[in-house]
């Protein structure tokens, strides 16, 4: 073995060790659902904005719309980050990401310009997000909650 080889294998070992820590996963997994945390934590601080942006949405009830997504989007986040049915919570958040997505990113109808190039990159953000969940789910479905 070379001493450029020793070198590769040894910081491998490393960073298999930090990326598998059980602190690593948990902050990981609040990043990754930190969207679904500030959200409805803004929504609730700011519940006249949510009911806008439902309207802005066309979805309607507001009232009801508003109070489903803080609920949904709370919930799914904490069985994510807890690991209780962790694959549901991810594919939940998936698919609900997916969704939204498509509602509101609708890059394809606007005009071309500094705003469609916003929304088209804000658009393919989001479906590498709702990949990202479905990764976790599979993981969790594979290995278990604790890898």
């Amino acid at each position: 073995m070379t001493y450029q080889s020793y070198d590769i294998h040894r910081s491998r070992q490393f960073l298999k060790r930090v990326i598998n820590a059980p602190a690593t996963r948990s902050i990981a997994l609040l990043a990754l659902c930190a969207a679904y945390i500030q959200g409805p934590l803004t929504k609730i601080l700011d519940f006249p904005g949510a009911l806008a942006e439902m309207d802005h949405f066309g979805l309607h009830p507001a009232s009801f719309f508003a109070v489903a997504v803080i609920v949904f989007e709370l919930s799914a986040s904490a069985m994510v980050v807890t690991g209780f049915l962790r694959w549901l919570g991810a594919l939940a958040l998936g698919g609900f990401t997916i969704a939204a997505t498509l509602i509101a990113l609708r890059f394809w109808e606007m005009a071309p310009g500094m705003e469609r190039a916003m929304a088209t990159n804000a658009f393919f953000e989001h479906l590498g997000l709702a990949g990202a969940f479905v990764i976790v789910a599979a993981i969790d479905l594979t290995k278990g909650a604790s890898k």
